[in-house]
């Protein structure tokens, strides 16, 4: 039973994040004029499909939630239907396409911070300031960061050199950095003081050793300012976490175990469920955000990639010849499918094995 809720939550959560990304690229698509054949939700056999009399445009759901598509003409200038349709999106001005090829990674980023406030407005907020140690006979961690002079009651303000105001941001730090020793600038009665060459607790995660807290925070009464603050700061901490674990995989700092695909994800939603809806929520924000900024990636076949040739289009006032674009995208394409099964493959093994 509970396989299948998280089967079930995984496949909304991904249908709706595509809806919304996907949605964005048609409606901007409408605005402009650009001529519509088809909107279709997942990818694979359509299991519904239904044409509009008064546009004629199809839209389908297939039965396969992990992408979608907006269908228009123009998106290969070299067919007959594009060179004879006025509204096709390559005779579009390029800054029309632009915002049109943006607009789905966008909307993914917008939406993802919007719910981040609705969730923020409904949760405890836990600010910086130290509370309560976790007794050693508790947590079997052989390091407290009591002993080296932090004190219950003071608030930290960064962690080395990075300013830190949210409880976020302060086990980010931490988990990133408390590998080694770190320093603390804390808040103790009214004046700031420097620990220096703290040492944290440590575990082991996807391969690695991170930092770890050995105490709980403070919440923070929640005020509307503080709503919004918090719901900014956690938003734009999501945004560090993905180019930065981006930056571990390129430079090695994290293993290929530590990527992910929609299987790895199924998985940690199903861990989400455990923790209740305000954990799962949390996850789908993250997915969202981390959805966006991906697609923004310049990776051929990705929406970066076309809006890379499209910059060079608009600084250049030269087009990218279609028959290359093409050639390069399929290329890229083929080759992110290809990293997506190896991705799906590994997450399978690690699900039934591990």
């Amino acid at each position: 039973m509970h396989t299948f809720i998280t089967i079930l939550i995984a496949v909304l959560a991904f249908g709706f994040l595509i809806f919304i990304h996907e949605f964005g690229h048609y409606i901007t698509a409408r605005i402009f004029h650009v001529t519509i054949t088809e909107f279709s939700i997942g990818m694979g056999p359509r299991l519904f499909h239904y044409t509009s009399k008064k546009t004629g445009i199809k839209y389908s759901l297939a039965a396969f939630p992990i992408g979608g598509f907006v269908s228009m003409v123009g998106e290969d200038a070299t067919t007959d239907e594009a060179q004879s349709d006025p509204n096709s999106f390559d005779k579009k001005p390029a800054w029309q396409r632009f915002i049109i090829t943006a607009a789905g990674a966008t909307v993914n980023i917008v939406a993802g911070f919007l719910a981040m406030i609705l969730l923020t407005a409904f949760i405890d907020i836990g600010g910086t300031t130290v509370g309560e140690f976790l007794p050693p006979e508790e947590t079997g961690y052989t390091v407290s960061t009591e002993a080296q002079g932090l004190r219950e009651g003071d608030t930290i303000l960064a962690v080395n050199g990075r300013s830190v105001r949210i409880s976020d941001e302060l086990v980010y730090e931490v988990m990133r950095k408390g590998n080694q020793p770190i320093d603390l600038v804390v808040l103790r009665d009214g004046e700031k003081v420097t620990l220096e060459d703290v040492e944290f607790p440590t575990g082991v995660e996807s391969g690695q050793t991170v930092g770890l807290t050995d105490f709980r925070v403070f919440a923070v009464e929640k005020t509307f300012g503080r709503v919004m603050q918090f719901s900014w700061r956690k938003s734009i901490l999501i945004v560090r976490m993905v180019w930065e674990s981006l930056f571990d995989l390129i430079t090695g700092r994290f293993t290929f175990e530590a990527v992910s695909g929609p299987v790895g994800i199924t998985r940690a939603i199903g861990t989400a469920v455990d923790y209740g809806a305000s954990t799962v929520i949390y996850m789908i924000v993250l997915i969202s955000i981390n959805l966006g900024l991906m697609n923004l990636l310049p990776i051929p076949a990705l929406d970066g990639g076309r809006l890379l040739t499209l910059l060079f289009e608009m600084i250049t006032k030269k087009r990218v010849p279609a028959k290359v674009e093409q050639i390069i995208n399929t290329v890229g394409m083929v080759a992110l499918l290809t990293l997506m099964g190896v991705v799906v493959v590994k997450d399978l093994v690690q699900w039934i094995f591990l």
